[in-house]
């Protein structure tokens, strides 16, 4: 299929007269008069009836999703759903998805989600979903596959890096309800917030949960919780980086067109004014979660504890096509403070802190992970 993936590619990019550097005329002429010869053999010889269509469109998604996980096609169908709230007709399992070499990759199970409940982490690749094998579908295919209505059961088949055997999990679909901002006082007077996510409000949220704490004024340690958060908006990153620092880049953007570069710089004013900070990331905080935690740390203005982050360094647009669809795709990447890129590298952690067993989760008394957290601040 890569084949017929590259040349489809090549004749929608000169169709549509996009503003790339192709190969010679000659040999952009030779490609499209090859994939008409592939179509044409596979109508005549193929063994079952071929949608052209479907085909095309998955030729498309093909090119697409052989530049990065994230880039992909949307049929006019697709971007519609995408567009439109579905107000709880489909259930979810909570669990944000990217493609790793054909391979379905959970980025992060969404905090108290079905499926983080029953223990599916950050990593696991999905082989399976109801005993069909995942291996050669689209990100959109398997997504499809795991939609339900509410209250209806899932069973999916994953692989996780250093176990020998597929762990089957049956999940029970749940409308997602995705609460971005968590608080609470710790034992010897830590605030501690859990960031799930990065809305349109979440910085506001954090900026009056802060106010909360201030007024207590045997408060004066804080952590930022930022495991399993996949992201979200880059102007709240920005903004939540910004509390915590008086000046200083938080981050930057760079892209093939120049005049398209960015940076964003901290204003004054430390809204816990130099307390102490430790910022908690595992492998399932990606995106803006990468921003916030690598901006602190190479500010040294925090303590970095926990798991190397996901590495999603990486800013999508979608781009309106004339057939009302849309392609999403990469345009831009992430920088830190220090110039490093953090796609497929992520953040690493001041202090290494791997998840102490396969019962391990988040703010429970099997968090490991947390527990060392309020040692070393009141170590």
């Amino acid at each position: 299929m890569k084949k017929i993936s590259t040349t489809i590619f090549f004749l929608i990019l000169y169709s549509f007269n996009f503003n790339i550097l192709l190969a010679n005329e000659t040999d952009i002429y030779k490609k499209i008069d090859l994939f008409s010869e592939v179509l044409e053999k596979i109508n005549n010889e193929y063994v079952e009836d071929v949608n052209q269509g479907e085909a095309i469109d998955a030729a498309i998604n093909g090119v697409l999703q052989s530049l990065d996980p994230y880039s992909s096609y949307m049929s006019p169908e697709m971007l519609e759903e995408m567009q439109t709230e579905t107000k709880g007709e489909f259930g979810g399992l909570g669990i944000e998805v990217g493609m790793e070499a054909g391979v379905v990759k959970v980025i992060s199970p969404i905090d108290g989600s079905p499926a983080e409940e029953v223990g599916v982490k950050a990593g696991d690749y999905i082989v399976k979903i109801n005993g069909t094998q995942v291996q050669g579908k689209t990100l959109s295919e398997a997504v499809d596959l795991m939609r339900g209505p509410v209250g209806s059961e899932i069973e999916i088949t994953v692989r996780r890096i250093g176990l020998r055997k597929a762990i089957t999990f049956n999940i029970i679909r749940d409308i997602i309800e995705i609460k971005s901002v968590k608080s609470k006082v710790l034992k010897d007077e830590v605030g501690y917030v859990r960031l799930t996510s990065f809305n349109d409000n979440s910085s506001d949220q954090l900026k009056e949960i802060i106010k909360d704490f201030k007024n207590n004024k045997n408060i004066n340690k804080y952590i930022l919780d930022l495991r399993n958060n996949p992201g979200g908006l880059l102007n709240q990153a920005i903004k939540i980086t910004d509390f915590f620092l008086d000046n200083g880049e938080i981050v930057s953007t760079k892209s093939k067109k120049k005049l398209d570069n960015r940076k964003w710089f901290a204003k004054k004013g430390d809204l816990i004014k130099g307390d102490t900070l430790l910022v908690l990331i595992n492998y399932g905080s990606a995106s803006a979660s990468e921003i916030v935690a690598g901006a602190l740390k190479d500010h040294k203005r925090a303590i970095i504890v926990g798991e190397s982050s996901y590495g999603k360094g990486s800013v999508q647009s979608i781009i309106p096509l004339r057939n009302n669809g849309a392609i999403r795709l990469t345009v831009s990447k992430y920088y830190l403070p220090s110039g490093d890129s953090i796609s497929e590298v992520g953040v690493n952690p001041d202090i290494f802190v791997s998840e102490g067993s396969e019962e391990f989760r988040i703010d429970t008394d099997t968090d490991n992970q947390l527990e060392f957290a309020l040692k070393l601040l009141n170590g």
